[in-house]
């Protein structure tokens, strides 16, 4: 099978905990890599769930959902109009 060169870029300090992570399960990173690549290839899918964080629950906004409430509780709520799109 012919091989080919794979140039990435990633931070420093990453690259050596991986490095550091295969060395303990007894590979290299090139391995580590190519175990990703083939699992990806095989499953047609990344092999591992990727997920942002939902906003609703980001600490700003549940801040914010709290201040609304304590107005609403002290009365200082302002009421809004649902608007219809029809």
């Amino acid at each position: 099978m012919a091989q080919t060169n794979v140039n990435i870029r990633m931070d420093e300090d990453l690259k050596r905990q991986f490095d550091s992570f295969c060395s303990d399960v007894g590979m290299s990173m090139t391995t580590a890599i190519c175990i990703f690549a083939k699992a990806v290839v095989r499953e047609r899918r990344i092999p591992f769930e990727i997920s942002a964080p939902d906003p609703f629950y980001s600490p700003a906004n549940m801040a914010h959902l709290r201040r609304g409430a304590a107005a609403l509780n002290a009365g200082q709520g302002v009421a809004h109009e649902l608007i219809d799109d029809e």
